[in-house]
């Protein structure tokens, strides 16, 4: 009897271990999803590439889920919400230059 209950542990346990190291490749994955990360498709397949090479690749996988969120992008330069108001500061300089220019335009006639 405590031979069928040493068998069934350890085809438990073989089972944990090899679904727990697929769920373990499909973090970065899910980081990237939940980032809304441009690269999700590539990063899920290196994933699985990563799988068959002992998880060589996970490490990098990681670091490329990570670099990117949807409210600052890449990380690097000027945030996207600096962006917008300059560019919303731009618009109005050119509004009121192209105002000042038509009245200009309508008083020399």
């Amino acid at each position: 009897m405590l031979d069928y209950f040493a068998l069934g542990v350890l085809c438990f346990v073989v089972v944990v271990l090899f679904y727990g190291i697929i769920v373990l490749h499909d973090i970065p994955y899910e980081i990237a999803r939940q980032r809304n990360h441009p690269h999700q498709d590539a990063i899920h397949a290196a994933g699985w590439v990563s799988l068959f090479t002992l998880h060589a690749l996970w490490p990098f996988l990681w670091i490329w889920a990570m670099l990117y969120r949807e409210d600052r992008g890449w990380g690097f330069g000027v945030p996207k919400s600096d962006l917008q108001r300059q560019l919303a500061d731009l618009q109005s300089r050119l509004r009121q230059l192209e105002d000042a220019q038509a009245s200009g335009t309508a008083q020399e006639r």
